[in-house]
């Protein structure tokens, strides 16, 4: 009734992790960047920006450090994602739009995390990124997922 056609990538038992489950999808996602959003996350990140990230072979949304993650995962300056520095460190948000070539080199079925790749791209000075600073929640926990729909249904 959206006008929406969905397909999927079936993965074994345990899985390929991110990117690897990735790899194995790209036969499905055809030669144009696109938009990967965790499943455990509730934002109002405008969607329609990931259109405007596709010159990039990979570029993340990032977000303040939640109270379970104080610690982030990487640090800007200004549209380069780097290594985590002191304070200035931010959350990866689950919210991506990547290139089919950032992932090429992955056979597919492999095992992968996307950390690595993530880390490889900084170090090349590739990663771009940036800060949302509207409504983000991690709700990768029953009760986060809990709480949030309280919150939700409350609105």
């Amino acid at each position: 009734s959206w006008g929406l056609r969905i397909r999927y990538s079936a993965e074994p038992p345990g899985a390929l992790e991110t990117a690897g489950g990735i790899a194995n999808a790209l036969p499905l996602l055809g030669d144009a960047p696109f938009l990967v959003v965790n499943g455990d996350i509730y934002c109002d990140w405008d969607f329609a920006r990931a259109s405007h990230q596709s010159d990039r072979p990979a570029h993340l949304v990032m977000v303040a450090n939640p109270a379970h993650h104080s610690g982030g995962d990487f640090a800007l300056e200004g549209e380069r994602v780097v290594f985590a520095q002191g304070e200035q460190t931010l959350t990866y948000a689950g919210l991506a739009v990547f290139s089919p070539a950032f992932f090429a080199d992955i056979p597919r079925g492999a095992v992968m995390k996307l950390r690595p790749l993530l880390d490889a791209a900084i170090a090349a000075g590739t990663l771009s990124g940036e800060r949302h600073a509207g409504r983000w929640v991690d709700v990768g926990t029953p009760q986060r997922l809990a709480e949030l729909d309280k919150e939700l249904r409350n609105a």
